[in-house]
């Protein structure tokens, strides 16, 4: 795209294989960012990460740690680590410096153990649910700065109630089914499947029970109705069925 010479003054200004002062001491404030990982195959992950200031933590100039949780224990950055272990990590500073800074490298795993053996003085985290099952350890290879051109300058909240839900299970107060998906999963939605061809009543109403106790778990509060049909394995007029609180199908 004729931008050699600039890339290149990018590279030979702003690149290094290692984290210098000024961005250890930005790593070192930051209270989340944002993790890329790709499998063997090249498939790309995005995710979050948060804790409190300093959770990534500065190991040394070339190495950075920070804790992996339960979660939803899908854990598909672990995965895709585990089968290659490029990561590239962004953080920004909406805040105070709106400014960015991108660290590119390698990463493995460790437990809390094996990282507590050369690690001792890491925090033990006192909230039940936020003790650290793995611990990814990166390399750096390469440190650069994001440019503040863009980068919107926010404000924190006032913390609110009791603050944040570290370690909670509860549904709802991690955002429950935000996005309605849910709902919509094929083998669980509110449209039911297609029931077998001698369903009868009791079957509905046990699969639309399970419908409706799902909306409620996950804070759609509880649905009038659930909607079910299916076509007639003989091509005759599709079944069309509801089922309500009131015990009606």
């Amino acid at each position: 795209m004729g931008t050699t010479d600039r890339a290149d003054r990018f590279y030979a200004d702003q690149v290094l294989d290692r984290l210098n002062p000024r961005m250890r001491e930005f790593v070192n404030r930051q209270e989340m960012f944002f993790l890329a990982t790709a499998d063997r195959h090249g498939a790309c992950d995005n995710t979050f990460r948060a804790g409190p200031p300093g959770f990534l933590h500065v190991l040394d100039e070339e190495t950075l740690a920070y804790p992996e949780y339960r979660g939803n224990g899908v854990h598909a950055s672990l995965g895709n680590i585990e089968e290659n272990p490029q990561v590239g990590i962004l953080m920004v500073d909406f805040l105070r410096d709106r400014i960015g800074l991108h660290v590119n490298g390698t990463a493995r795993g460790l437990t809390d153990d094996e990282i507590r053996r050369e690690h001792p003085w890491l925090p033990v985290e006192e909230v039940p649910g936020r003790r650290a099952l793995v611990w990814v350890v990166i390399t750096v290879e390469e440190a650069y700065i994001h440019c503040a051109k863009h980068i919107p300058h926010l404000q924190k909240a006032p913390a609110r109630g009791q603050g944040r839900s570290w370690g909670t299970d509860d549904v709802k107060r991690k955002g429950g089914d935000f996005f309605g998906a849910a709902l919509e999963a094929p083998e669980r939605g509110p449209y039911l499947p297609p029931p077998r061809p001698d369903a009868d009543a009791a079957t509905w109403r046990a699969e639309a029970e399970r419908v409706l106790a799902r909306a409620e778990r996950y804070g759609h509060g509880s649905p009038a109705r659930v909607t079910a049909g299916t076509e007639s394995p003989t091509g005759a007029t599709p079944f069309r069925g509801w089922f309500s609180r009131s015990g009606s199908v």
